[in-house]
């Protein structure tokens, strides 16, 4: 206890003092390390460039159409009067500026740089709630995975030695009069990160306006959206190759490192270096990269554990006593026909296919979905306390969205303006009644959608039956043999091809109707559209194995009882069960759909990439610069330019929550599946990193304390699966219904060996079935007359207990881990208390100073506060006159 006092005091007493350590800066970190070449800048080298507004002209508009020349002209006037509008503001607002051109052929393209000065980024920094830092942080860094290795004294083949890691600080919030309690607050160059700075100067865009207030005229969102400007965005940090030279790696910059010890195919089995990524793109992409590794770290116990139980099944393939029988039985068991022009078959005939259903279908099938139940429960408890180590270490642990500003479109298109009662400002407002109509309008359509889905399964079904008596009718000895496994394997890639369709369909629908909504603010807006999404290609992914599963198979009836569907008989499942046809749904589906998923990724990209570059191609103009070899090399904003739009996190985190459903929903069908979900997030990470490495625009920083909404499906899913129609419910379902593990069990307790299992599952046909003396099997507990016997009921009595005992073991045992496994470490928890009490002591009134001097700097800031609002922050004197030994000093 003492040595904690003794700590306390010391850090207070030094907190100061820290700040003097030349080393430790905060901002840039291509200011920290060796000094490369820095080409953004404006033409005097010195004013960097933190963004970039685009748009392209053509230089020959007499060629227009006649009948489109007054349309257009006047089109072209008007966004040019809005550009000329918006930029004057920007420079009102104390934004320098500096104009390039480009003409290539008949296209003028101009590149309008834009930089902040000090004391705008001070202004800006207070607004918008910046963290700045008091204190480097010595605790070291390390992660599960690593300590794991450590106890057990295993080489850590994962770890590398990723240069210049950005330094943990403590933090709070920006306030221009205590700037002198801040490290590095001496280096204005360097003071704020370069993602601040974006920060900065995207929230001064976004406000800015253009036009009419009363017409939403506002922002840089509409201006791009209107096609005033074809782009707006932050530049990368210099390229991504390597230098030709060998040189230190301290030297590389930020864009360097994450492309060579992140993005590039070498590095699929290190660590993600998670802080460089946060300090390059802003926590919300970091937080999808870190969630998406430690997903995948935790599937590979799973992928090793299904491997076993997959091996297992590969042993019962040679062992297991009743597929000996039933392969060795010869024309002992003459079964009905499957349809109603097919012949009778002996079942020795599915010799192999029954032994290749074993492989999915055995008694580790219900280990594995115990194991996985408790897996999905203990990796969501892990992930929070993941999430929280790095929104604390991240500064977002409290971090609260401000007021969000309408979106542009909202303002757009919004038929009046009410007053917020919080800012006093004018605001659009679209009438809740309104609303309301349109989102129940809305949900009416997600509902025929869902319905269009089912319409199309019952089509599927209808397909396999029907290809099924096309085969049989062909007369053909090896197609007859096979025609359940064609039709079943067609039907899936069918099916996935429908899904795939449907899924690119609905996403636009999608789009359109919570556009059409008119939620205010952009968080609403993505909130709503990942929630349609979602529960669409909940709907259309799983439709599918859900039939098979627990429909399939369920309603067919008896011989001379059979039950059939617009006048075709009920679909059945193939000669070796339906678990087997399930494993088949899934791995097409699910694999089906990485593969393409990830050709989709590498190739699009790649292809969208070369013909933007072909429509740009580099033009004579004064940022050219000559290579050595001659090649002419683009200036940083037209190579930029020429890179995709990020095209945001929506798709990558929706692929990856319906791959966490197939996982955990039919596992038990399937225990292979986490071990290609596995092989599926190598390749994911690395095709990830390197869009946002090397083809995608550099996205503006947006800050985020957890994954989102995308926690809360997480969640819904987990909650699904311990509660009443979980994923654990449904594979104990699967594991009852659709499985043979329990009847396998049932028989060898009542007589003690599996000797005649196979007879024991198979009844005889009813007399009034047969046309002749032929007596012909089929699967069923049932006596000569159709009617279910004493074994049937005492097997659904078995069958609905191992349902409750099984939902209520792992819904307890979830509830364990859940208690167990706290939400935020304890040490997350001493070191917010620890920044609470630093930031306390750091912001604290300075008693030495003078109480004049400190009334007037706050009379100063209020002042300067109410002309911020009314116009811009252009005259704000300089924030370096706050202390007195800087008093003297001119204005920046």
């Amino acid at each position: 206890m003492m040595k904690r006092k003794k700590n306390l005091v010391e850090d207070s007493s030094t907190l100061i003092a820290l700040s003097d350590h030349p080393e430790q800066t905060y901002g840039s970190l291509e200011m920290s390390a060796a000094p490369q070449e820095n080409r953004n800048v404006f033409s005097d080298g010195v004013t960097r460039i933190d963004f970039v507004l685009v748009w392209e002209e053509s230089v020959n508009p007499l060629k227009l159409a006649e009948s489109d020349e007054v349309s257009s002209g006047s089109s072209r006037d008007t966004h040019r009067k809005w550009r000329t509008e918006f930029l004057s503001r920007l420079q009102t607002a104390g934004l320098h500026q500096e104009t390039k051109e480009v003409v290539q052929g008949k296209t003028k393209t101009t590149y309008v740089l834009l930089s902040a000065p000090w004391n705008v980024l001070c202004y800006y920094a207070e607004e918008i709630s910046l963290r700045v830092p008091l204190q480097v942080v010595t605790t070291p860094i390390s992660n599960w995975s690593e300590k794991i290795l450590e106890k057990l004294h295993i080489p850590n083949i994962m770890a590398q030695d990723v240069p210049n890691l950005p330094p943990d600080y403590y933090t709070c919030q920006f306030h221009t009069n205590k700037l002198e309690r801040f490290l590095g607050h001496e280096n204005k160059d360097t003071f704020f990160k370069t993602t601040q700075r974006h920060q900065i100067l995207y929230e001064i865009l976004a406000r800015t306006p253009y036009g009419s207030l009363k017409r939403g005229e506002v922002g840089i969102g509409r201006l791009v959206s209107e096609h005033v400007l074809t782009a707006a965005f932050p530049l990368h940090e210099g390229q991504f190759e390597m230098p030709k030279t060998p040189e230190d790696p301290q030297s590389l910059n930020m864009r360097q490192i994450l492309h060579h010890y992140w993005a590039r195919w070498a590095c699929w089995r290190k660590y993600q270096p998670l802080d460089h990524i946060r300090e390059y793109f802003g926590e919300k992409i970091a937080l999808y990269f870190a969630w998406l590794g430690f997903y995948t770290g935790w599937l590979l116990p799973a992928a090793v554990v299904g491997f076993i139980i997959f091996l297992f099944g590969i042993w019962l393939m040679v062992t297991d006593v009743a597929a000996e029988e039933l392969c060795s039985s010869g024309n002992a068991f003459v079964m009905c026909p499957l349809c109603n022009i097919c012949s009778y078959w002996n079942l020795s005939s599915i010799c192999y296919t029954y032994k290749a259903g074993l492989l999915f279908d055995n008694g580790g099938t219900v280990f594995f979905s115990i194991f996985m139940s408790l897996w999905a429960v203990t990796f969501l408890e892990y992930w929070k306390r993941t999430s929280s180590i790095l929104s604390h270490r991240w500064d977002c642990s409290e971090f609260e969205e401000i007021e969000e500003r309408p979106r542009p479109e909202f303002t757009a298109l919004a038929p009046m303006t009410v007053r917020n009662p919080v800012t006093g400002a004018e605001e659009p407002y679209f009438p809740e009644t309104q609303r309301l109509s349109r989102t129940i309008t809305g949900n009416m359509v997600i509902i025929l959608m869902i319905a269009i889905v089912l319409i199309f399964l019952i089509a599927i079904i209808l397909y396999r039956t029907i290809l099924s008596i096309i085969i049989y009718r062909s007369q053909n000895a090896f197609f007859i043999f096979s025609a359940g496994r064609i039709a079943s394997l067609t039907g899936s890639m069918l099916n996935l091809l429908v899904i795939l369709l449907l899924s690119r369909l609905y996403t636009y629908l999608a789009q359109i109707l919570t556009r059409w909504e008119m939620h205010r603010t952009q968080t609403k807006y993505e909130n709503a559209f990942i929630l349609k999404v979602f529960i669409f290609q909940f709907v259309n992914f799983y439709s599918s194995p859900v039939y098979i599963a627990f429909f399939k198979g369920r309603f067919v009836g008896y011989p001379g009882n059979y039950n059939t569907l617009l006048g075709i008989r009920n679909e059945d499942c193939g000669a070796s069960g339906c678990l087997i046809e399930l494993a088949q749904e899934l791995l097409v589906i699910m694999v089906g759909k990485q593969v393409i998923s990830n050709i989709q990724e590498f190739v699009l990209p790649k292809l969208k990439t070369w013909w933007h570059r072909r429509k740009l191609k580099p033009a004579p103009s004064q940022e050219l610069i000559d290579e050595p070899d001659g090649q002419p090399d683009l200036s940083p904003w037209e190579a930029n330019y020429q890179l995709l739009v990020c095209e945001g996190l929506f798709d990558e985190y929706l692929e990856m929550v319906l791959q966490f459903g197939f996982i955990t929903i039919f596992v038990a069908a399937c225990p292979l599946a986490p071990f290609f979900a596995l092989i599926n997030n190598w390749v994911e990470v690395r095709l990830d990193a390197q869009k946002f490495v090397c083809e995608y625009r550099r996205p503006v920083v947006e800050r985020a304390q957890d994954i989102g909404i995308w926690l809360t499906i997480l969640k819904f899913i987990s909650y699904l699966a311990v509660i009443s129609n979980s994923d654990q419910h449904r594979n104990a379902f699967l594991i009852s219904f659709t499985s043979d593990f329990l009847p396998r069990l049932y028989y060898r307790y009542t007589t003690g060996s599996m000797r005649g299992y196979i007879n024991f599952t198979l009844s005889v046909a009813p007399a009034n079935f047969t046309q002749s003396y032929m007596t012909c099997r089929y699967r069923g507990l049932r006596d000569d007359k159709g009617q279910p016997t004493q074994d049937y009921y005492h097997l659904l009595a078995i069958r609905l207990s191992f349902v409750i005992i099984f939902e209520h073991v792992v819904l307890l045992i979830g509830r364990i881990i859940d208690w167990m496994v706290p939400d935020i470490p304890e040490e997350v928890e001493i070191k917010i208390k620890r920044e609470h009490y630093m930031a306390k002591e750091a912001l604290a009134e300075n008693q030495s100073l003078n109480r004049t001097i400190l009334e007037e700097m706050e009379q100063q800031i209020s002042e300067l506060r109410f002309r911020g609002r009314t116009q811009s922050p252009n005259n704000i004197s300089s924030l370096s006159s706050l202390s007195p030994e800087h008093k003297n000093k001119p204005t920046v």
